[in-house]
C-alpha cells in the first residue's frame, strides 16, 4: 500500500480517512486547546468518510451540515447519497424531493430519486423521474464513459 493517496487507506487498515482531515488542523490553536470544527472542515471529513464507504458516519456529519446551510445543494445531495447507500431510503427520498423542489433542473437528483423509488419497489412512481431528458443525458454520458465489457 502506498502513502500517495489518502483514499488508499481503509478505515480498518491504517488511519481512517476522516482522521487525516482532523490532523490537518491539530495545532491551529496550540497544543491542548480545544477547537470547534468549521462547516467546511466537517464537509471535508464527510466527503472523506463517504469516499471510504462509511455512509452512516458521513450521513451523521452531513445531517448537521445541512441543518446549518440548508440552501446548499452539494451537502444535501451527498446526504441523500449517503442515506441511499446505507439503505435509509425514506430519508434519501425526503432529501432528494427537497432538492428538486428548490432546483427542478438538478437532473442528478431526478435520477437518484428514481433509483431510490425503484429500490423501494415503487416502480410506477420512479418511472417519470427516470425518463426525463436530463436523466437520459446523464445515463448516456455515464454509459459512454464505461469500459465496453461492463456495458
Amino acid at each position: 500500500m502506498t502513502t500517495e493517496n489518502v483514499h488508499d487507506y481503509a478505515a480498518h487498515d491504517g488511519v481512517a480517512p476522516d482522521r487525516w482531515a482532523s490532523a490537518l488542523h491539530l495545532f491551529d490553536n496550540g497544543v491542548g486547546v480545544p477547537r470547534e470544527e468549521s462547516v467546511l472542515e466537517r464537509w471535508e471529513r464527510a466527503r472523506l468518510l463517504f469516499g471510504a464507504k462509511d455512509y452512516i458516519g458521513a450521513a451523521r456529519l452531513l445531517a448537521g451540515i445541512v441543518g446549518e446551510v440548508p440552501e446548499q445543494t452539494g451537502p444535501r445531495l451527498l446526504l441523500a447519497r449517503a442515506y441511499y447507500h446505507s439503505a435509509q431510503l425514506r430519508r434519501a427520498e425526503n432529501q432528494l424531493r427537497r432538492i428538486i423542489d428548490r432546483d427542478p433542473v438538478e437532473h442528478y437528483a431526478h435520477l437518484m430519486l428514481g433509483r431510490t423509488l425503484e429500490r423501494q419497489g415503487r416502480h410506477d412512481e420512479a418511472s417519470p423521474w427516470l425518463r426525463s431528458p436530463g436523466v437520459r443525458r446523464i445515463r448516456k454520458n455515464h454509459t459512454r464513459n464505461m469500459p465496453a465489457q461492463t456495458r
